[in-house]
């Protein structure tokens, strides 16, 4: 019951404790691997053995769930957008982005694109990409966080391409979601699709998604970066009222705050997401090319007005993929 087994600021002392981690879909591996340095850490610290249970799934479904009740002591969502509207429901604190550094993210990523081994139509920018003879997948923005980077990142690269004429940009977007093959709900379906299932000449993915699949099937794919991407940042919270009725929010609170820690940072870049942590970024560089142009998501307004703009009933993205 309540106040058993809690110290004075209500966290569980107990010898065992779960913590519920709801995140989006490629974060698997990550999590995998930093859930068990986290839990090795916590019991040297506390002597307290963590348990950390997944969700995955595409992340602005993941937000829903959340909000209607699916419970989450931490959220680590593909958009700031996604937590926003969690926190609209009440369940987190209006100024959670300012709670940790760098926005509240830990590690980031950027939008690039996957093609068949030896590139064969010849895809080297986003104009490729509205080609008539080039198929693409990219999962919908309607359900899924990535798709909603992905299209950000060939808008931001057609708005200057057409000197920021958006009746252009919109006429581009089309041509490009007109080649869409098959539009899945999350970033991982669409990688099946690409991989697995076969569809499509040009895969638009997370750069780590990208990597992990030429992690595993190198010689089949290559990875093409674009002239223009975006800053695809990941934050993370607490979930205030879950970690206060559970009893858990030192623990998850330090599940957050670890995620900075040197080590985790090596974890984060081993899993192809980039660190924060510029030192650790440098030495990856190899991998995460840092001369890359990438616009933010500032630089449109901010998720709320790009929310309301390109991905509510009604919006850009409706109009030109009715």
């Amino acid at each position: 019951g309540c106040g058993l087994n809690r110290d004075a600021e209500g966290n569980t002392t107990a010898k065992r404790v779960t913590l519920i981690n709801v995140s989006y879909d490629p974060t698997r591996e990550l999590y995998e691997a930093y859930n068990s340095y986290f839990a090795k850490k916590w019991k040297k610290e506390t002597g307290q053995t963590v348990e950390v249970i997944q969700s995955h799934g595409g992340s602005g479904k993941q937000a829903l769930e959340v909000a209607n009740g699916l419970k989450a002591d931490v959220v680590t969502l593909a958009l700031a957008a996604d937590t926003n509207s969690v926190a609209r429901s009440g369940l987190i604190a209006s100024d959670w982005q300012s709670r940790l550094p760098d926005n509240s993210c830990p590690y980031y990523s950027t939008i690039v694109l996957l093609v068949r081994k030896g590139n064969p139509k010849n895809i080297k920018d986003w104009d490729d990409l509205t080609r008539s003879d080039v198929s693409v997948v990219t999962p919908n923005p309607k359900t899924s966080g990535g798709a909603r980077w992905n299209y950000l990142a060939a808008y931001a690269y057609a708005l200057k391409k057409y000197d920021n004429d958006e009746s252009f940009a919109r006429e581009f977007m089309r041509k490009l979601y007109r080649n869409v093959s098959v539009l899945d709900s999350g970033a991982r379906a669409s990688t099946t699709s690409f991989t697995e299932n076969g569809q499509g000449d040009v895969l638009i993915c997370w750069e780590n998604e990208a990597y992990l699949t030429l992690q595993n099937d190198g010689k089949d794919y290559e990875l093409i970066y674009p002239s223009v991407s975006i800053k695809a940042e990941t934050p993370v919270s607490v979930v205030d009222s879950e970690v206060k009725s559970h009893g858990t929010r030192k623990v998850a609170e330090a599940y957050l705050k670890d995620l900075y820690d040197k080590e985790a940072q090596e974890i984060c870049a081993k899993n192809y997401y980039r660190p924060s942590d510029t030192a650790v970024l440098k030495e990856h560089s190899k991998q995460f090319p840092t001369d890359l142009e990438m616009v933010t998501i500032d630089d449109f307004g901010g998720w709320d007005k790009v929310t309301k703009k390109h991905f509510a009933d009604g919006g850009i993205f409706d109009q030109i993929y009715e």
